[in-house]
């Protein structure tokens, strides 16, 4: 299923050229994707989980390649996103956006907004991008879907979350504390 032939397509560029309004503009495969400023309760998850995730790769040395929205991530001229907190091996690190080609993890945070995004656009690209794990974190179902490429369902996790960096031991966070008050 693609945009109908009458749609307008967009292109990284244009994104970059719209004006700073407050909302996220990405672009996947031509389709503008608009979502509002997040929520508190998304940003509350966000910043637990880059925490969480910035402390394990500290221990490995490698802490800066952990980054967080806004982001400017493109893999073509028609395909620009922003995933909501990404890692990249270290080798990628550069002063333009587009030295990040290789994503080991990927996480959005579901809004209301933006979950058709996030589920099916976003995942789709994300696994033809080959990006290593996918998270999708649903903070009113309490779960997250994890995806890897060629996945047709996702594993779904309510207990523990488990992701390992090459190289590295297994991170293991515990849902309950992400999801916990004052989400």
């Amino acid at each position: 299923m693609g945009m109908p032939e009458t749609a307008r397509r967009y292109t990284a560029q244009m994104v970059r050229d719209l004006p700073d309004d407050g909302n996220r503009y990405e672009v996947v495969h031509g389709e503008l994707l608009v979502t509002p400023s997040p929520r508190r309760r998304h940003q509350l998850a966000l910043g637990r989980l880059h925490a969480w995730v910035r402390a394990y790769l500290e221990r490995l040395g490698r802490a800066d390649t952990v980054l967080f929205s806004p982001s400017d991530i493109s893999w073509d001229d028609e395909t620009l996103v922003q995933p909501d907190l990404f890692v990249f091996p270290p080798e990628e690190w550069g002063d333009d956006w587009r030295t990040i080609q290789t994503l080991l993890l990927a996480v959005e945070v579901l809004s209301p907004s933006s979950a058709r995004a996030d589920r099916v656009i976003k995942r789709r690209l994300y696994q033809e991008q080959a990006v290593g794990t996918y998270w999708v974190v649903d903070i009113e179902a309490r779960v997250v879907e994890v995806w890897h490429p060629g996945d047709e369902r996702p594993e779904i996790v309510t207990g523990v979350l488990r992701w390992r960096a090459p190289g590295g031991p297994e991170l293991e966070l515990d849902l309950a504390a992400l999801f916990g008050p004052p989400l």
